[in-house]
């Protein structure tokens, strides 16, 4: 009989002591205990941003996370974000979301994480990330979000592209507004030499305060770095918080 395997991840302000954050990863990696492969994972998260300027911000990001199957780990670490002026088309259509990003043509996303983990070595990753926005007609944007993970572990250093594509449009009802989006993502991954992962997911964001917003989404994961495949469905909620 399968067991549920529940990935906890968080991201938390810049302003916790670090013995709370600390504490905070150690209860996420106890609280995900390592298991069979599973099909089917939970994916609660806390997004916090702390805007600097017009045009940079900062997030943490404290999660415990599953890669590729193999074992468990934390991961936690600072990004910022730098972009462009916003796009008269873009802020149009996207007046209404709580993230600021999404009225600008071009993110660029510098991050450092550490990967400590409850069952093997820890890693050290630096992220990359590029992403641009285009308006659509009818109202729908096209993001094209190009990601670099530069690996250290133990010692040997690998790399990872990822891709991903979404297409999200504000709908209305009454007064109230909310962003549904489709995603596709394809992983290549240095440790094999070819395109071993791709997903599928759908959400919807929903804000509920001026500050917060309340994101889920299903995603649907295909991992073919190793024989035989492994297929993940994950079903994720956040709790985004823009400052």
């Amino acid at each position: 009989m399968q067991r549920v395997q529940r990935t906890i991840t968080a991201r938390v302000t810049f302003g916790l002591p670090v013995q709370k954050l600390a504490g905070i990863v150690s209860v996420f990696v106890l609280l995900s205990l390592p298991s069979e492969a599973q099909t089917f994972q939970v994916w609660p998260e806390i997004s916090t941003y702390v805007k600097l300027n017009p045009d940079v911000r900062l997030y943490f990001i404290a999660t415990t996370t599953r890669e590729n199957g193999q074992g468990t780990s934390g991961e936690i670490g600072p990004n910022v974000d730098f972009y462009l002026k916003p796009l008269l088309k873009l802020e149009r259509v996207t007046v209404f979301q709580l993230d600021q990003s999404k009225s600008r043509p071009l993110l660029l996303r510098l991050g450092y994480r550490y990967l400590p983990s409850t069952d093997g070595p820890s890693e050290q990753r630096g992220v990359i990330e590029v992403t641009g926005r285009y308006p659509l007609t009818s109202g729908f944007v096209l993001s094209d979000r190009n990601r670099g993970d530069l690996r250290f572990n133990s010692g040997e250093f690998s790399w990872r592209y990822r891709n991903r594509l979404t297409v999200e449009r504000t709908v209305s009802i009454l007064s109230y507004h909310f962003s549904p989006y489709v995603r596709g993502e394809v992983y290549f991954d240095s440790n094999y030499e070819k395109w071993s992962r791709t997903a599928e997911i759908l959400g919807a964001a929903f804000p509920i305060h001026r500050h917060t917003e309340i994101e889920t989404y299903f995603e649907h994961q295909n991992d073919t770095s190793k024989s035989p495949n492994r297929q993940v469905n994950a079903l994720g909620l956040a709790l985004n918080l823009y400052f």
